[in-house]
């Protein structure tokens, strides 16, 4: 059987183990296109603890808080690498904060946050199933009402 090899990379981040079918929602969010480093994307690789899994390697660049809160939002399974000199200098299970300010947009179009300069905040109220409540008007919102900012 012939096996697919991704080549490593020297510093950067990885993002490993995203729902197959998340893995380009991913590098949308974390607008990868625009970088002038390399980004690695693959999707439907065989997974033992996930069946089919996708996999992210971004070359020279660190996440931010806000940007692994993001992924967290659209792939709590993933773990993320800190990748330096060709080795893993630190590892992180993803997991949401309480609070999740800018990064998703209200969907209740009357919402202050939709009608004036006001930064989002939500706060996480479950997590399986995802389910976060508006600071402002309070709306209640699912995985699939989410909007990424």
């Amino acid at each position: 059987m012939k096996e697919l090899r991704v080549s490593a990379i020297k510093d950067g981040t990885v993002i490993d183990h995203i729902p197959s079918k998340s893995t380009f929602k991913v590098v949308e969010v974390l607008n990868l296109s625009k970088l002038d480093d390399a980004v690695m994307v693959a999707q439907n690789l065989k997974s033992k603890k996930m069946k089919l899994k996708g996999i992210v390697k971004v070359a020279g660049k660190e996440l931010t808080q806000e940007e692994v809160n993001k992924i967290a939002l659209l792939a709590p399974t993933a773990t993320v690498n800190i990748i330096k000199n060709y080795s893993v200098r630190k590892k992180m299970n993803l997991e949401l904060p309480e609070m999740l300010k800018g990064i998703i947009k209200c969907a209740n179009p009357k919402c202050i946050t939709n009608n004036d300069m006001v930064e989002t905040k939500f706060h996480v109220r479950s997590t399986k199933p995802l389910r976060v409540q508006c600071h402002y008007c309070e709306r209640y919102m699912t995985e699939n009402d989410l909007e990424i900012l």
